[in-house]
């Protein structure tokens, strides 16, 4: 019989120790420590407990946990020492029948690892599904983590750690989170459809209205009638559109989604995850047989990234009635421009002044995204609560200095552009960090016709700043501004600058951070509070409506708008749980 949680809570302290042996390599320490924390509210709480135990722990003993663990295909598993827990996992993986040369490769790469670090290579190899990672992943992923920085490499071992207690755990619990495992399988078929060019180097890119990005929206129509939803259109932009109808007529909806287009090579939960947990919850719903007081609109929206035209937000935009009939005249990279693309693809231009919402009519709008960051990865948390979305401005620019020979001009006669606007990427380095949350990026420098043996005379630049408020991002703009002109004054330079965007802070709202507040704290995890430094969706129905977003933790450092980007069927389980959970606190408030 699975062990159970109220086992855990009520056994000795010496019984409570036996029962969780076993879960963290030769490291009793941490159950004992984690125990402290009985009686745990949730599977999630105990996992959380003992990670925050390592977290906490000190160099050298979280350096005894990675030691504690064997090599991967190793001379422990030669030998058949590993640990049943170990020998499961490998044997799991394909490691115990490796061929001649993939041994070999995995040798080398044990003794290349262990000279650079010092440790054993640590990576729970059944992966973010639970199911196994192909030998051919586990040899990529060992290659490629040679490279990290040895402090963050420690950091990645320990987090690789803790995804094999977590199994560890599930395995001694009988917990299968089995929607976090079809909210992973919707995005693993998604991802079966992508661009030309990029889906025959096994590459995801979908741009709007592609054949792949038609493909994706049908898909999405598709599961969204499969789950139950009364009315699944896709709409005048592309737009998939599911409606759950609420218990009596006329009743208002709560709008919920996030868009299915990517960037080029990008990752596979960027977007997708915020249509997927509200379709599993509109799923459990109707097996349920239940309506709710309130109705549920998804939306999987068709365009956000801004790839194929520069219309960002499109999809959502058109919901508020921000769609520019000018967009339509863009040209694609092959000419094509997206009146003729939306013809293609049989939308109705005419209808898409008929697409705005009328705020009337809705709750509110809720949004699951993956963080995009690696701050939840870090502070080993698998959900946060978004307090605002940053607002931005942007501007293109240009350093104007003189172009000189480099081996005759002395330093102190030089006035070089590209310097100058290092002397700036390093002031905004240190601007930017005074306030927190704030963010600054020189994101492209370019000295135009560049040689080697020439001074710059031109550096041709680019600036991104962002805040979770309007007055703090207007502050650190100021600042950056007054340091441009100070930074070119004192070295004989001109400049020009053009404001190239300009967006407004999304601060949540109040109420509806709180119910994703109450929702995590429910699932027996601490609340963590964040700001998001990256524009999503919410940003533009919060033009229209209340909003609050909840974030889910990535794998990898959290790396996004990256192929690595990822994330675990166990944290997609908890998104589910806790936006069935608002939905829950939402039906027993009173409706006027």
């Amino acid at each position: 019989m699975p062990l159970t949680l109220e086992q855990l809570n009520t056994a000795s302290a010496a019984e409570a120790l036996q029962l969780l042996d076993g879960v963290y390599e030769h490291s009793p320490w941490i159950a004992e420590q984690a125990l402290a924390q009985r009686p745990f509210r949730s599977l999630a709480h105990l996992k959380h407990a003992m990670a925050h135990a390592v977290r906490t722990a000190s160099t050298d003993a979280q350096l005894g946990l990675i030691r504690a663990h064997p090599e991967l295909a190793g001379k422990a598993m030669v030998a058949q020492s590993l640990t049943a827990e170990s020998t499961h996992e490998q044997s799991k993986a394909g490691l115990t029948q490796c061929t001649p040369d993939e041994f070999a490769r995995i040798q080398q790469l044990n003794a290349d690892y262990n000279a650079r670090f010092g440790f054993p290579f640590i990576l729970a190899v059944r992966g973010p599904r639970g199911t196994g990672l192909s030998k051919q992943q586990i040899i990529d992923t060992f290659a490629r983590r040679l490279d990290n920085h040895a402090d963050f490499e420690r950091a990645e071992a320990l987090r690789n750690i803790h995804r094999i207690a977590e199994i560890r755990l599930n395995d001694k619990l009988g917990a299968e989170p089995l929607l976090g495992n079809d909210v992973w399988d919707w995005h693993e078929q998604l991802a079966e459809h992508s661009d030309p060019g990029f889906a025959e180097k096994g590459q995801l890119t979908v741009t709007y209205l592609t054949d792949a990005h038609r493909a994706c929206a049908q898909r999405i129509s598709h599961w969204m009638r499969e789950c139950g939803f009364d009315a699944v259109e896709m709409d005048a932009v592309g737009n998939v559109v599911g409606r759950y109808h609420p218990a009596a007529p006329g009743a208002r909806y709560l709008m919920t989604g996030s868009h299915y287009d990517t960037v080029r090579n990008g990752g596979k939960y960027d977007g997708r995850l915020g249509i997927f947990v509200p379709m599993a919850c509109v799923r459990e719903l109707h097996r349920a047989g239940r309506r709710l007081p309130f109705g549920i609109e998804v939306v999987a929206f068709a365009e956000e990234e801004g790839q194929r035209y520069k219309a960002t937000f499109l999809g959502s935009g058109a919901l508020i009635g921000h769609f520019n009939p000018a967009w339509l005249d863009q040209k694609d990279a092959d000419g094509i421009t997206m009146r003729a693309a939306m013809h293609n693809a049989g939308l109705c231009i005419d209808d898409i002044a008929t697409l705005q919402r009328d705020p009337a009519q809705y709750l509110g709008f809720i949004e699951v995204h993956i963080e995009q960051g690696p701050v939840l990865n870090e502070l080993d948390l698998p959900l946060g609560v978004v307090t605002s979305i940053n607002g931005g401005v942007r501007f293109v620019g240009e350093m104007i200095g003189t172009a000189s020979h480099a081996g005759t001009t002395p330093m102190d006669r030089r006035r070089d552009a590209a310097v100058a606007v290092a002397e700036l990427a390093l002031y905004i380095e240190q601007r930017a960090a005074q306030d927190g949350d704030s963010v600054g990026t020189i994101g492209q420098l370019n000295v135009p016709c560049g040689s080697i043996n020439v001074v710059p005379g031109r550096c041709l630049f680019s600036l991104d700043l962002r805040a979770p408020t309007d007055s703090q991002r207007d502050a650190l703009v100021r600042d950056v501004l007054e340091q441009l002109a100070q930074i070119a004054a004192r070295r004989g330079l001109r400049y020009t600058l053009e404001e190239s965007m300009r967006a407004a802070a999304a601060p949540s709202a109040p109420a509806w951070q709180h119910h994703w507040e109450r929702a995590v704290d429910h699932l027996g995890l601490p609340v963590f509070r964040m700001p998001s430094g990256a524009g999503h969706d919410a940003m533009k129905l919060h033009e229209i409506l209340p909003q609050a977003m909840l974030f889910v933790r990535g794998e990898n450092s959290g790396i996004s708008h990256n192929p690595l980007e990822s994330t675990t069927n166990n944290d997609m389980q908890l998104a589910v749980d806790a936006f069935s959970q608002v939905l829950h606190q939402l039906a027993e408030e009173p409706r006027p």
